[in-house]
């Protein structure tokens, strides 16, 4: 049975190194090392163990003077997560005929690689940080993958792929490094996919020895020597890739390589590689993403706009996957515009669709801030632009919700008005952040329309309108029936269907509150129950404080 040994130098009862644990862990067991500095080298041999930081990023094993690596996996199966790991004089990170897999870890190291795999290695990287070091990342008769990790800040080559040696690196970043990005010889064939490789001190990809790389949807800009080059004896593919301000003639073949080459078409954008081809991937969360749409399904009505909801998301989710895949993926507003009459759940709808777009990787808070006219509108000229930029950047990273957005259109007849502004200035804000915030706009139907039609470019900056509908007599029972629920209190036999009749009859004008009017009923249902408990003259049973009569609500309701 798998254990979990815990690494704290001040937690009671737990391990004080990383050292000690690992003498008393069995295979298949999990370390979970706190925050802190844990200045020990570690040896795994032929263990299958699994290492984790608590708190990802807070978690240091570094070595100083030292010519031996700070970890050393020789053999068997081992996982790192959210660790940062560090040789201010040799390599971080050896791997030698084991199997790696490292999640959001950070790497550093002196003189040699960072991380190094050899010897029948297989490496697997996600979200992996290499910060310094000699080279980067060496594979040498080795394997595995690299996915979204970033490599920089290389005083040598970036990447080094020798012997062989026939990983996957996609999406990934490579940059700032002394000599080549990276450099590919002794008969390896990776697979090169949506890389971005940049700031070289000489050429982006170099090919040597008799390899045979496959080199897919890569963007190579801003070296010091060429783009590409293959050198002769060596064969391979260059498909779809960009490479600009590089040395000329920007892709070198020498005579001899065979290198079939099928140039970017203008579909490929540049921007679509390395780790900002997949920002915010890793955020997503598809457990919370199913609970929030749970969440939303358990609503009382609303079919139309649950139906709305969920289209945007599969939407969202496909082009995530669209852009994992490195194809094109057009602009996409998350703003919205919500209509109907008080009390229909607009509020409730935005909280979630806030949380949803958090959840899946779009938006990196999920904050909910809702404002009116009072809070964007100032008293005198610049006062409104500085209050509506004021709520705007609160907002950042989630969900601005003004609600009855439509006031901001109407003249108050009292001197100057300056809820033209608002609306100018949010035009303005919604323009100069677009993929930073989702703006939702609610209000009544009709008085909406005149709102969008305020500014010429208002309307163009949302995605789509749902239109909230009014409950009907059955869904309001059902509404209060909840909130009693909530609220510890059940409804006697036959106020349900008084509740019916009352929602059946009560005019519906501009000021009726759909489930605020349900809820204003509740209220004076549990008044009218105080003043007739009080009558009894004793102390009421738990189930007479409970319960809500007919009676109650006839009070309630004259």
């Amino acid at each position: 049975m798998t254990r979990t040994l815990n690494v704290s130098t001040t937690q009671p009862g737990a391990y004080p190194t990383i050292r000690d644990a690992l003498e008393a862990a069995s295979d298949g067991d999990v370390v979970s090392i706190a925050a802190g500095d844990y200045a020990e080298p570690l040896r795994l041999d032929n263990r299958k163990i699994t290492l984790v930081a608590v708190d990802a990023g807070t978690v240091t094993i570094g070595v100083r003077n030292s010519n031996d690596p700070t970890v050393v996996c020789r053999g068997g199966e081992v996982t790192l997560r959210g660790l940062r790991i560090r040789s201010a004089d040799a390599t971080a990170l050896q791997v030698v005929a084991a199997q790696v897999k490292m999640l959001k870890c950070e790497v550093g190291g002196g003189y040699g690689a960072a991380i190094s795999a050899t010897q029948g290695a297989a490496l697997t990287a996600t979200d992996v940080k290499v910060t310094s070091g000699q080279f980067g990342v060496v594979f040498e008769d080795a394997g595995g993958m690299l996915d979204k990790c970033e490599i920089t800040n290389i005083s040598d080559d970036g990447l080094i792929v020798r012997v062989g040696s026939n990983p996957t690196i996609r999406n990934c970043t490579i940059a700032n490094c002394g000599y080549r990005g990276i450099y590919v010889y002794h008969a390896a064939k990776p697979k090169l996919e949506r890389c971005e490789v940049t700031r070289t001190g000489d050429a982006g990809i170099a090919v040597a020895s008799q390899s045979a790389p496959t080199i897919l949807s890569c963007w190579v800009h801003e070296t010091q020597g060429v783009g590409i080059r293959f050198e002769r004896g060596c064969r391979g593919s260059i498909e779809g890739c960009r490479i600009e301000h590089v040395a000329s003639p920007g892709t070198v073949i020498d005579e001899g390589a065979t290198v079939t080459v099928i140039e970017a078409g203008d579909g490929v954008h540049a921007s679509r590689v390395g780790i900002n081809a997949i920002e915010g991937a890793t955020q997503q969360d598809e457990d919370r993403v199913e609970r929030l749409l749970g969440e939303l399904d358990s609503m009382i009505g609303l079919a139309g706009v649950k139906a709305e909801v969920r289209a945007l998301i599969d939407e969202i989710q496909v082009n995530e996957w669209r852009r994992s895949a490195g194809l094109s993926v057009g602009a996409v507003s998350h703003h919205l515009i919500f209509t109907g009459a008080p009390g229909t759940g607009k509020t409730t709808v935005a909280r979630i669709y806030g949380q949803l777009l958090k959840a899946l990787g779009i938006l990196p808070k999920g904050k909910f801030k809702e404002v009116t006219r009072r809070d964007l509108v100032g008293q005198y000229i610049g006062h409104t632009a500085e209050k509506t930029t004021t709520a705007f950047e609160d907002a950042l990273g989630g969900v601005l919700f003004i609600d009855e957005a439509y006031a901001l259109s109407r003249h108050s007849g009292i001197g100057n008005d300056f809820g033209q502004e608002a609306i100018d200035s949010i035009v303005k804000l919604m323009e100069d952040h677009r993929d930073a915030i989702a703006v939702i706009v609610a209000g009544y139907t009709g008085e909406m329309m005149d709102f969008l039609d305020a500014n010429a470019g208002l309307a163009s900056r949302f995605a789509k309108t749902f239109e909230f509908e009014n409950y009907t007599p059955d869904e309001l029972v059902l509404i209060a029936q909840r909130i009693a629920k909530l609220d510890d209190y059940e409804l006697a036999p036959g106020v349900d269907v008084g509740l019916h009749e009352w929602f059946v009859q009560i005019e519906r004008g501009e000021s009726f509150g759909n489930a605020r009017e349900a809820r204003r009923l509740l209220e004076g249902m549990r008044k009218a129950q105080s003043g007739r408990l009080r009558a009894l003259g004793r102390v009421p049973s738990r189930d007479e404080l409970r319960s809500l009569v007919l009676d109650d609500l006839l009070a309630a309701a004259r």
